[in-house]
């Protein structure tokens, strides 16, 4: 129970430091810590990462740091994916979902190292100070969508990995609007996926276990907003390295035993 309590914790946090990296911990947490089968894992996870990200986007559109013309430019294709990706899941096992959870984890601490490089953090920022509104890219938004909504579906993963970059890139957005509109996107993209889900998934022999879920979503949420207030006195480069740092040693993990798995 201790490892699940701090696991919700750290689920939270990095939502709320840097609006990604919640489903990447929660996934294995569930399955590995508790248990859980992995289907139920992946659906117990975007309930708890759904919730605690609209709370973390909740506190970004008070501070008005959510940009939602881009977030309608962004979401239709991604509930269409997050739809798709919870669909295709019905046809696979769970393990093949982990290990393909696992190739996931592996790019995202990629995109996190990248994005921890100083110069290229700030030429991001300068250029969304320095460019000001910009209209945002329609066709490579509504692909990015589209990726990130199937990956949502298929294994759970928020993508805010992903969301993050893209949204700088193509919106010219600074990383406080990108996290917020990233937090909100993966609300939407969570309940899409937990919806699509519930059609896979037999009640009487594939329960949910809301108490697991309110108890994440109650520390996730804690986290969250410390996270929240955090995110500008923090060493950003530090914890984006280190974050992803952890990633790798927890996909080669994952790869590792669920190759064993299929193979045995």
């Amino acid at each position: 129970m201790v490892g699940a309590i701090v696991g919700a914790l750290l689920i939270g946090l990095s939502l709320g430091l840097l609006g990604s990296g919640g489903s990447i911990l929660t996934v294995p947490v569930l399955a590995y810590v508790l248990g859980r089968p992995e289907k139920l894992a992946i659906a117990e996870s975007l309930a708890i990462v759904g919730a605690i990200a609209a709370v973390g986007a909740l506190q970004y559109a008070i501070a008005k740091r959510v940009a939602w013309r881009v977030l309608l430019l962004f979401a239709p294709t991604s509930i269409v994916g997050a739809l798709g990706g919870a669909w295709i899941a019905g046809f696979v096992a769970g393990a093949v979902q982990l290990l393909v959870f696992g190739l996931v984890m592996l790019g995202a601490s990629v995109m996190m190292w990248r994005r921890s490089r100083p110069s290229s953090g700030m030429r991001e920022t300068e250029s969304a100070r320095d460019a000001g509104p910009a209209k945002p890219t329609l066709l490579p938004l509504a692909l990015q969508g589209l990726i990130v909504g199937l990956m949502t579906g298929f294994v759970g993963v928020g993508g805010g990995f992903l969301i993050v970059p893209a949204l700088v890139l193509f919106s010219k957005l600074d990383m406080q609007r990108a996290v917020g509109t990233s937090l909100a996107l993966i609300t939407i993209n969570a309940a899409s996926a937990f919806l699509g889900y519930q059609q896979e998934l037999d009640p009487q022999t594939q329960p949910l276990d809301w108490s697991t879920i309110a108890l994440f979503i109650a520390i996730g949420t804690v986290g969250s907003i410390v996270g929240r207030r955090l995110n500008e006195k923090v060493n950003q480069r530090a914890l984006k390295r280190g974050f992803s740092v952890f990633l790798v040693v927890m996909a080669v993990v994952i790869i590792t035993r669920e190759a064993l798995r299929l193979s045995s």
